[in-house]
């Protein structure tokens, strides 16, 4: 059976990136553990300092929702700040997401492309490719990064997401739009690019690049072949 973690920053980004091969994964069989890194509130409040426990609760409960629509098997949130990450000591990260791996034992991560928009979604790609460095007994063999909309897309353009890999999620789509409603405080109107509607385009757009009714894409980040 494969392990798989998710290991992203803010709650939203799993489903918006993953949702869809998460769904696939966990109809498989396999186990799927999600990592939070931030708590995804405090950039929205005058004094981030001060974030209103009732908020960060309500988050959490939706996004305890969206990943039971996603099968995940276990979901942890840690406390890092909201958007200000770079104020974060790198290898505190790195040293969280150490542990995380260590706990579940991944064979596939996904996680942040490293040229997207938000600070905080480039401090953890740069965090799990260190925590997953390939030392003997690791068990980490393919780290893929994904697309997050309203930050992927409006990255420097000498660092554009180019997708090397895709996955069909035709028979995921619609648990993938359901994960995402679950975010009522997250999803914006069309055609904001955090809304169902868009996620239901770029879909169809990345299906239509590699023969598929949908599709999400991804970046092969790292790759080891145990097998032949």
């Amino acid at each position: 059976m494969k392990d798989v973690a998710v290991i992203v920053a803010h709650p939203d980004d799993e489903v918006l990136g993953f949702g869809g091969v998460m769904r696939r994964h966990s109809d498989a069989g396999h186990h799927v553990a999600v990592l939070i890194l931030a708590t995804g509130v405090a950039a929205r409040i005058a004094d981030p300092a001060r974030v209103p426990a009732g908020a960060l609760a309500a988050l959490r409960t939706e996004a305890q929702r969206a990943n039971a629509e996603l099968g995940t098997a276990r979901l942890e949130f840690a406390d890092f700040p909201d958007n200000r990450m770079d104020a974060v000591p790198l290898l505190d990260v790195v040293k969280r997401i150490e542990a995380f791996v260590q706990e579940h034992r991944p064979t596939i991560v996904y996680t942040h492309h490293d040229g997207d928009l938000n600070v905080d979604h480039g401090i953890v790609a740069r965090a799990v490719l260190t925590a997953c460095r390939p030392l003997p007994g690791a068990s980490v063999n393919r780290i893929y990064a994904g697309e997050v909309l309203s930050a992927t897309e409006y990255g420097p353009t000498d660092r554009r997401f180019v997708p090397t890999s895709f996955v069909d999620i035709a028979g995921s789509l619609e648990a993938k739009c359901r994960a995402l409603a679950c975010y009522a405080s997250e999803l914006r109107g069309y055609p904001h690019p955090r809304s169902i509607e868009t996620i239901r385009h770029l879909a169809l757009l990345r299906g239509s690049e590699c023969g598929y009714a949908a599709a999400e894409a991804f970046r092969v980040i790292r790759e080891r072949r145990p097998e032949a």
